[in-house]
């Protein structure tokens, strides 16, 4: 299936897949660029929700489309499975699924394979983070950049997401969402890190990051927070702080100042990945 959208004069070509994942399938669209080319980057791109809503198909409200249209990047956005229907890890998993088969699809897909990035934002940029860890402790892929945008990744209340009543997403949110896609955890000391990458003591050896945040959501503390160990794990990680405003403001409201703001410096940081972040695939299991 191809879909015409306008970005700036270009278009876009879009696929629907089926992407295997053990005795299931994940749905996905593939983005990727009219005019392909040959070593593009390839992304796997996770959309939020809180774990428990969303579809694949807010890749169009995010990020994402500028990696294809003022890239040539290749996106990939699995619709995994929301926690109302099946709890951690099956949202884990299938996004997992979905980079493998990216590796795998890489030469068909004219993707570098040395250049597979994962990102997402909310809860997708908590999943983003959880594959990265997965993949490193799998070593059956390598990722070369991870994007995690404002990130859900902590279970826990933090000095932000406690008594939060911004719009959009606040404490009450989170606390129920969490509850769905931990349900079956029944204390906090079972929740691993792949479920929720804040509990990770380990993050050695993950791919560069980049992050932005606003002072005002609930996870403003948490994406600090890993930023920082991150930086202490001896990996590069970089964060844009925008001031006062709430979850998702940069799709929520793309005209804002600092929407598009976030979005040029979002893609000031891609740009530099592409020439500088690689992970090659050779000697990886499979």
């Amino acid at each position: 299936m191809e879909i015409r959208l306008s970005a700036k004069g270009l278009d876009l070509q879009v696929d629907k897949v089926h992407i295997p994942a053990g005795s299931r399938s994940v749905p996905a669209l593939v983005l990727m660029p009219k005019s392909p080319r040959a070593d593009a980057p390839g992304v796997l791109w996770i959309h939020g929700g809180g774990y428990l809503t969303g579809m694949k198909e807010m890749v169009f409200m995010s990020r994402a489309v500028d990696l294809v249209t003022h890239f040539g990047a290749v996106v990939v956005s699995p619709g995994y499975r929301l926690s109302w229907r099946a709890p951690y890890p099956a949202a884990l998993e299938d996004c997992y699924a979905s980079l493998l088969w990216l590796r795998d699809k890489a030469g068909r897909l004219g993707v570098n394979a040395s250049q597979l990035m994962v990102g997402g934002e909310s809860a997708g940029g908590g999943l983003c983070a959880a594959v990265c860890l997965l993949a490193r402790d799998r070593g059956e892929v390598r990722v070369a950049y991870q994007m995690p945008l404002y990130p859900m990744i902590d279970n826990l209340d933090t000095k932000t997401s406690r008594d939060n009543r911004n719009k959009v997403w606040n404490t009450r949110r989170n606390h129920l969402a969490w509850k769905l896609y931990l349900r079956g955890k029944a204390r906090a000391s079972d929740v691993e890190s792949y479920a929720a990458p804040a509990r990770a003591t380990d993050l050695t050896g993950l791919p560069p990051a980049y992050t932005f945040v606003s002072t005002g959501e609930p996870f403003y503390a948490e994406t600090l927070a890993y930023v920082q160990a991150l930086r202490e794990a001896g990996v590069q990680a970089d964060v844009d702080v925008y001031e006062g405003l709430y979850h998702a403001f940069d799709m929520l409201d793309p005209r804002l100042p600092e929407s598009l703001q976030a979005r040029e410096r979002f893609c000031e940081h891609f740009a530099w990945a592409i020439k500088h972040c690689f992970a090659s695939q050779t000697g990886v299991l499979s």
